[in-house]
């Protein structure tokens, strides 16, 4: 019985780690209302921009606008749900077994005192083809 149970505990741990997602890069953010957050996405001849910004925080719910290669998004996010981050596919999608490279932005908390909400942000890219540049604020 105790081979049974190392055995399959051996099992999932190995196959855990074999489907979990490894990112290439990841920023943590925080932001103020209505204050944007831009990247600069480059591959091959293309540099495009991914921006995004929150406007409402009510009811434990986080209004986000979001934007990339003119395509327009909305989302809503609340904290300690399977809702608390979105996707965005940075190159088209093949047919193929190969998953497009995409950003992950997940809403990690709000300060109040602060009206501040915090952001992390990943890059999944595996085959390397994507540089991820965060614009700095202009001061």
């Amino acid at each position: 019985m105790q081979v049974f149970v190392r055995f399959l505990m051996v099992t999932v741990l190995l196959f855990s780690t074999l489907s979990a997602t490894e990112f290439a890069d990841m920023y943590e953010i925080s932001v103020k209302k209505d204050e944007s957050t831009k990247f600069l996405v480059k591959y091959n001849n293309y540099i495009r921009e991914f921006k995004f910004r929150w406007t409402l925080y009510v009811n434990d719910g986080l209004v986000m606008f979001h934007s990339y290669d003119a395509k327009l998004a909305q989302n809503i996010l609340y904290l300690n749900t399977t809702n608390q981050s979105f996707k965005v596919f940075l190159k088209p999608q093949s047919n193929g077994v190969y998953e497009a490279p995409y950003l992950l932005v997940k809403f990690k908390k709000f300060n109040f005192e602060k009206n501040r909400a915090k952001f992390e942000v990943f890059l999944s890219d595996k085959k390397s083809l994507i540089k991820l540049e965060k614009i700095k604020k202009k001061s």
